[in-house]
């Protein structure tokens, strides 16, 4: 197969967690409905998280009134020490004290409770969509991780998935807590004075004033903070990419010189970010402790006439404070809500993705297939405008080892990808044992293809779970067996801890021939009746290509087998030799067959010769 690059998606870096302006949903009403019929599901247990937030809301509003009248009955009872009538009470005041401590307790347990039930949903709820995901990609066509980056699509799994659930949890209850603080704050206030609750509220506008030109004024430079993020990041990974290559041409200057210049860019835009983000504090500060001045003016007043009491004061003073914490996490909720949104559309996106067809209407069923195939006036193109495969038609014996070579974009890789299904013909069809394949079961036509590919694919565990992966019900002994045809067995045993030791998630503690003859030893355990070996021996040296190709020669025996190789030595034995070009078959036949024609075939066989003496 061509080689395919590996696109990883780029490391988040330092700028993991900033304040930056928030990704905005292009639907978010529709999303947030969605996101709603997924709460749907857990409804009685959204009601009870909406009861204990409220319940807690309201009980720590009531405590200031409560001290209040503590304070005042303190007031109350050090005039009368001081005028001689009497003395503090100190029952009362203990009895209001302890009643007081047992409203914040009780406060304290409904949210504790309500963060309990509401980070549920939110685990369960990501742990759904985890799984949704996780089907979905099993179901989707090739196309579609073909035309995007490896990056892209995992960041639909981890970061949106995540994000959602952070986000659910701290909004929702935010949103429910934030509502009725304010509501009751400002109903307790004018219970107490409708005057100074008028000039408490006068600091509400002023403050959003104020934080609405900072937003602004940040915006832009939160925007480039991000953006030269994303480029000092690939720069740092291209750069460790390949340090070799920056060495040998002598580039290190250069590199440090550019990397100087974007960091530079990054600097500036994330002080000046950061410094702006930063005012907002003390400017709601400020504006409280001006609200404060006012409030106290206004009550020293009141107080002296006789209209208003100490502790309805100090009360009052508690919930002015009161006022502008939720108002500042109302304004958090919103980005929130905006990024939940993003984060949720994007998953939405990927669940609404199409789907490919896995079950066939009457499907064929055969145990083992014998491993004929015919491909019959085939045609195909991955767009309607752009015909890759023109007509190909062939047929393959049982048993039989037929190769594919040709000239880059011929279309050979895509013609095992067809007979994968991995993509459906427009025109024509393929069949297996006289079947065409659309008639089976996209799994049950899967199960009798195996697969050794230029790129290998190991996973991070033992040895011998990397061999079953194949079988999984596969004996210790055939497992043995089958590292023995593949010529393997001996190179295990000289490793640490034999089959049993650990491979790393690059593999790279094995060479790429090894790993080469691993996938080999997998695809002999999996004992399947038609094979396809896509450039398998194009990456090692001569000496592991010789072991690969015994290898591979024990594992094509008894199997239909197409083999695709640049390397036309490798497949001079081969029972069929098809020679593409523009996406049709050119020429057919056996190695001297084609020789003997002195085509395409022959030049292409001559060629390499030439090349080799030169």
């Amino acid at each position: 197969m061509a080689e395919q690059k590996q696109n990883r998606p780029r490391g988040g870096g330092p700028g993991r967690g900033m304040s930056a302006p928030v990704e905005k949903a292009k639907d978010f009403k529709g999303t947030i409905k969605k996101l709603v019929s997924y709460l749907g599901a857990y409804k009685i247990a959204v009601f009870f998280v909406m009861i204990f937030a409220a319940a807690s809301t309201i009980f720590n509003i009531w405590g200031p009134k409560i001290l209040s009248k503590a304070i005042t009955e303190l007031f109350n009872g050090l005039i009368k020490k001081y005028q001689g009538t009497g003395d503090i009470n100190f029952d009362k005041v203990g009895g209001i004290l302890l009643f007081m401590l047992g409203l914040y307790v009780v406060a304290s347990l409904f949210g504790i409770i309500q963060g309990w039930i509401m980070s549920t949903i939110s685990q369960k709820i990501t742990y759904r969509m985890r799984k949704e995901i996780s089907e979905k990609i099993n179901r989707m066509p090739m196309n579609y991780f073909e035309s995007r980056t490896t990056g892209e699509v995992l960041s639909r799994i981890t970061n949106d998935v995540d994000t959602l659930g952070q986000s659910l949890n701290q909004s929702l209850t935010q949103l429910i807590t934030s509502t009725f603080t304010i509501i009751g704050v400002i109903v307790m206030m004018l219970s107490i004075s409708v005057k100074m609750t008028g000039i408490a509220i006068l600091i509400v506008p002023i403050s959003l004033l104020l934080i609405m030109v900072v937003v602004k004024n940040s915006q832009k430079y939160f925007k480039t903070q991000q953006e030269y993020l994303g480029v000092i990041n690939g720069k740092v990974e291209e750069t460790i990419g390949g340090y070799t290559i920056v060495r040998l041409f002598n580039e290190e200057e250069n590199s440090l010189k550019e990397f100087k210049e974007q960091n530079d860019i990054l600097f500036k835009s994330a002080w000046k970010s950061q410094f702006l983000s930063g005012l907002m504090q003390p400017i709601m500060n400020f504006v409280g402790n001006l609200g404060y001045v006012g409030v106290a003016i206004a009550g020293g007043v009141m107080a002296y006439n006789g209209t208003i009491t100490v502790g309805d004061i100090q009360a009052f003073i508690q919930y002015v404070r009161n006022l502008t914490q939720p108002i500042a996490q109302l304004a958090q909720v919103s980005n929130m809500l905006q990024s939940m949104a993003a984060a949720a559309e994007r998953v939405f996106e990927f669940l609404a993705e199409d789907e490919e067809e896995q079950m066939a209407e009457n499907p064929v069923q055969i145990d083992k297939a014998k491993g004929m195939v015919d491909f019959d006036h085939v045609q195909f193109g991955y767009t309607s405008d752009k015909i890759v495969i023109q007509d190909f038609t062939s047929h393959v014996d049982p048993g039989q080892t037929v190769a594919i070579v040709g000239p880059t974009g011929a279309g050979k890789t895509t013609m095992v990808k067809l007979l994968m299904r991995f993509y459906d013909v427009n025109s024509g069809a393929i069949k297996i044992d006289g079947h065409n394949i659309k008639d089976f079961n996209r799994a049950d036509l899967r199960k009798n293809i195996g697969m050794v590919l230029q790129d290998t694919w190991l996973f991070k565990g033992t040895i011998m779970d990397n061999l079953r992966y194949g079988r999984l019900d596969a004996t210790d002994e055939e497992v043995y067996a089958a590292a023995k045809a593949a010529h393997v067995d001996h190179f295990i045993k000289t490793l640490p801890g034999g089959y049993d030791m650990e491979l790393n998630e690059e593999s790279s503690n094995i060479s790429q021939g090894q790993k080469q003859l691993l996938t080999i030893a997998r695809a002999i355990l999996a004992d399947k009746p038609i094979l396809i070996l896509d450039e398998a021996t194009s990456s090692v040296d001569t000496r592991t290509e010789g072991l690969i190709q015994e290898a591979m020669n024990n594992l094509m025996k008894g199997r239909t087998s197409f083999v695709i190789a640049h390397r036309l030595s490798t497949i001079k034995d081969a029972d069929k030799i098809l020679y593409m070009q523009g996406g049709d078959i050119k020429e057919q036949g056996s190695h001297e067959e084609l020789l003997a024609q002195n085509g395409l075939y022959a030049a292409l066989y001559n060629s390499q010769f030439e090349e080799l003496s030169e």
